[in-house]
């Protein structure tokens, strides 16, 4: 069930009245959790047996590992849920992308071996719910958190719709406590609710599939033919792309959820304008950096045992930040080049220091450029069907190939136009919430805003394309 469907807007609307009905506070979380199994259940019913697996195991995992005293024990329970929610994520997400190595592999070897077809089918976001629901086991197993008194209310956090799919990656320690207590939208938390679900959903179904999409598709599927200038406007439609169909499904999750009176966390904070990658990733999908940082990164050892160490640690995981995001090693060299980079700002860093001129505005927005520019780069292993897809893409992008394919005019304005709003609306709201700039737009004009956002909505022409993360 897609955010940008006329099936979504009538079951949130029948979810939110229901929800507030006067029945007990206990009924409203049981119809929210049977609502986010329906929710979940529209792409594939049988699916949802896998998060029944994940939440029963984890569940009790979390209780033993509150009981138990033996270190042992305790190992043996996370081990459990490690290896149940780890299993499954491993054979539906990378059972295939396994096999076919291993069939390369054996073939290196002289072995010829042609086993039948997997034909896996991916659940969709079970990367999302397996780490979300994985950071509570966690979390207990650290004493952390205390594993929580209600069945219910632990099923209903891993499954909660609104971010159920495509987060953002919840943490149990800041959503258990909201069901406490029966929670309820103030007028001022509902209208911007509804204002949040309105800029998604003009982010995703405007601008991401309307604007870019079709430019992006275009430039890619010609990549034997693309020259220097349509190889840099596919890129730039698609950097544009995918930030506005993610940021634009997280909007749109915070958004539902505050409707209802619940608080998710941000998971951007306008990327585009960040200064270096350390920098990036504390503003692009927030909510999975933060958990690699606290449940890879910082376990691995961090940057507390030497120099070397640090930069394995980062790469490491930056390399498996990439391989969560899909099952290729086309998402391998993506985290790869990340790595790469953060690894070298730190080293840049540890040479330069902080300068006098790296304050200065103007060497700021240069350096913010640079880092958008060297994202791009990372952007076309995301989007190119193959490697060597990728790497023509990129020799365009440098000039050594021949020019035969245009995207035309129109689309290359376009795509200048979007751009260069998407990045002065970056360094603006760089330092601010989207919330407090609101605030100080006049009643009027956020009125006409939301009109002209609802009607070209409405009037949008494109595809009913499903978000780009589902497929993680």
């Amino acid at each position: 069930m897609l955010f940008n469907s006329l099936t979504f807007l009538i079951f949130l609307i029948v979810v939110v009245a229901v929800y507030y009905s006067p029945i007990p506070w206990r009924g409203k979380k049981l119809h929210l959790l049977v609502s986010s199994y329906l929710f979940y259940a529209a792409w594939n019913p049988p699916f949802v047996i896998l998060i029944w697996i994940s939440t029963v195991i984890d569940w009790f995992a979390a209780k033993g590992l509150a009981r138990c005293e033996g270190r042992r024990t305790r190992l043996l329970l996370l081990l459990a849920s490690l290896c149940t929610n780890l299993g499954l994520l491993g054979f539906f997400k990378y059972g295939g992308f396994l096999l076919d190595n291993f069939i390369v592999f054996a073939g290196w070897l002289g072995i010829h071996y042609e086993p039948l077809p997997l034909d896996i089918v991916l659940p969709v976001g079970i990367s999302f719910y397996t780490f979300q629901t994985l950071s509570y086991t966690i979390d207990v197993f650290r004493r952390k958190l205390s594993p929580s008194n209600s069945f219910l209310d632990f099923a209903l956090f891993v499954t909660f719709f609104p971010q159920l799919v495509a987060g953002p990656i919840v943490r149990a320690a800041v959503f258990l406590p909201q069901l406490l207590e029966q929670k309820r939208a103030t007028g001022s938390e509902f209208g911007w609710g509804a204002c949040l679900l309105t800029i998604g959903l003009f982010e995703k179904v405007v601008l991401a599939d309307s604007f870019m999409a079709p430019v992006a598709d275009s430039a890619y599927g010609a990549a034997l033919q693309v020259g220097f200038a349509d190889a840099w406007v596919g890129t730039l439609a698609f950097s544009a792309q995918i930030f506005f169909d993610f940021a634009g499904y997280s909007t749109c999750a915070i958004g539902v959820a505050m409707l209802m009176g619940f608080s998710l966390p941000d998971n951007f904070r306008f990327p585009y304008a960040a200064i270096g990658f350390s920098d990036f990733w504390r503003r692009w999908h927030i909510s999975l950096s933060s958990w690699l940082r606290d449940y890879l990164y910082i376990p691995l050892g961090g940057n507390r045992r030497g120099t070397v160490r640090t930069y394995v640690n980062l790469m490491t995981t930056m390399l498996l930040g990439g391989l969560w995001h899909g099952a290729s090693w086309r998402f391998v060299t993506w985290g790869a080049l990340h790595g790469l980079y953060l690894g070298v700002e730190r080293w840049l860093g540890s040479v330069f220091k902080e300068s006098q001129w790296t304050k200065k505005l103007l060497a700021r927005i240069g350096l913010g450029c640079f880092t958008y520019l060297l994202v791009c780069i990372t952007w076309v292993f995301f989007r190119a069907q193959s490697f060597s897809d990728a790497f023509m893409i990129l020799q365009a992008m440098v000039g050594l190939r021949p020019d035969a394919f245009d995207v035309g005019t129109l689309n290359t304005a376009i795509v200048a136009a979007v751009t260069l709003g998407m990045l002065s609306g970056h360094w603006y709201l760089r330092g601010r919430t989207l919330e407090s700039v609101w605030e100080r737009v006049a009643p009027i004009g956020r009125a006409v805003i939301l009109a002209v956002m609802l009607t070209a909505i409405v009037l949008s022409p494109g595809q009913d394309r499903a978000f780009i993360y589902f497929q993680f």
